[in-house]
């Protein structure tokens, strides 16, 4: 193990265990983790008069934000983002929304047309359908129906992402959800930008609110003055809102906890190394983010680390995304394929781009991420913008278990029964040999009594 010129760990697999390696990498970028600046640190105990963890940070919001309602979120609106708000502005007028889609480039909009057709596309494409089985008396049923009304979580600090607004409402529409609500913070990025704006509008989603952070996800669960309650809030956030989810969950749903960004990008010789060094500058790029690179490739891994600073200099975050790649990056050098396969299951990455020629024979062997891009002409940044499948996916090593979002994530199923005397009378004698083993004499009266 060692660092470069450009301060990115390289880990050589085929000597060093890399698993502990990984693991205090996937530590640092869960929830668990504890991924706050210094002037973050600062504004804690500014706000809070001790140095909470974030853990402590968000339980507070949110005991306040349940107990107080939207006094509790103005409040820490004014403290924490600065902005002064009244339960009458907290809500976006959609006079607003309307002139930011009249001002919009009418390019953009034509971009946001052609994004929600890809997006519809596909999510109408893997819709559960429901199903019907029968036997002789017995029609059994798994219907699907939409949730009502659904939380969607906007990212607005360091940069505007009208893109998520629409993986996160275009799935919930292709699933048949009535109701949206957009939360994002009161900043020139979150609900003040009119990028995101024009894009809502163009949506048709007409609720956007100037809240951010664990209060906003917190306003969304427990509902407050102006803002109903929803059924389940996705979307992506800082850490905050990460927990501030994972918090909130049984009072509604969530989608998962996503948390930093994530890429491997697997390589060998057929890989161009400034492809390679592109991709991992654009996940890097979000600061905190992770960018891995794996390959059995020497002459891949020393390219790619010189294409990294070439190309990092002349990026308009370069300070940030090059302290990303410090904190967050690495390099791990392995003995073949079939290594490059077991280290990338370890981490189960939020991203997995398989950057080689042949790219689908190693398909089988991949198992655990969030979503996968084969070959050289498939950047994660399509998956993020265009190609269709939502860009909201797990993160953290959550991807040996979780899926990203999609259309079915917004339906709840739900089993209809419905038997005729005949099939009861076959199927009594089960119902009352279970019910004695269980004890539930009740359980068993209620067959008998329709069999007198």
């Amino acid at each position: 193990m060692s660092e470069t010129g450009l301060n990115i760990l390289r880990i050589d697999a085929r000597r060093d265990d890399v698993r502990p390696l990984l693991d205090n990498l996937r530590a640092r970028l869960s929830p668990r983790g504890d991924i706050v600046s210094e002037a973050g640190r600062r504004r804690t105990v500014e706000v809070f008069g001790e140095p909470l963890s974030p853990q402590q940070v968000v339980a507070k919001i949110c005991a306040d934000v349940q107990t107080r309602g939207i006094n509790a979120v103005l409040e820490y609106s004014r403290k924490l983002d600065k902005a002064e708000l009244t339960p009458q502005t907290l809500r976006v007028p959609l006079a607003d929304m309307e002139k930011a889609h009249r001002a919009a480039d009418p390019n953009f909009l034509a971009t946001i047309r052609q994004v929600r057709d890809n997006i519809l596309e596909f999510q109408r494409a893997i819709l559960h359908q429901n199903v019907k089985v029968q036997r002789p008396g017995v029609v059994l049923r798994q219907r699907y129906v939409p949730l009502e009304r659904a939380g969607l979580c906007v990212p607005g600090g360091a940069a505007a992402y009208p893109s998520t607004v629409l993986m996160t409402a275009v799935p919930a529409q292709a699933a048949g959800v009535k109701e949206l609500a957009v939360v994002a913070p009161p900043t020139a990025f979150g609900a003040n930008n009119p990028d995101m704006l024009a894009t809502c509008f163009e949506l048709g989603v007409h609720e956007v609110y100037r809240v951010g952070g664990a209060q906003g996800v917190a306003a969304l669960a427990y509902g407050v003055e102006g803002l109903p309650k929803v059924d389940k809030i996705v979307g992506p956030g800082n850490l905050f809102v990460a927990l501030a989810k994972k918090h909130v969950y049984g009072e509604v749903d969530i989608d998962s906890i996503a948390g930093p960004s994530e890429v491997v990008v697997i390589a060998n010789e057929t890989t161009r190394a400034d492809f390679t060094a592109a991709d991992l500058l654009a996940q890097a790029e979000h600061a905190p983010g992770a960018s891995i690179l794996v390959t059995w490739s020497e002459a891949t891994l020393e390219a790619t680390a010189q294409e990294l600073q070439r190309q990092a200099a002349a990026l308009s975050r370069s300070e940030l995304t090059l302290q990303s790649l410090a904190s967050f990056g690495a390099l791990i050098l392995v003995r073949d394929e079939r290594q490059a396969c077991e280290v990338t299951n370890l981490i189960a990455p939020e991203h997995l781009h398989v950057a080689i020629d042949g790219a689908e024979r190693l398909l089988d062997s991949l198992p655990h991420a969030g979503a996968i891009f084969l070959g050289n002409y498939s950047p994660v940044a399509l998956g993020d913008y265009v190609a269709g499948p939502s860009h909201v996916l797990p993160t953290g090593g959550t991807a040996r278990w979780a899926a990203g979002l999609s259309a079915n994530d917004f339906l709840r199923a739900g089993s209809v029964i419905a038997y005729d005397e005949a099939a009861l009378r076959r199927d009594a004698v089960h119902v009352q040999r279970l019910a004695d083993k269980e004890g539930l004499t009740a359980h068993r009266a209620s067959v008998e009594v329709r069999l007198k």
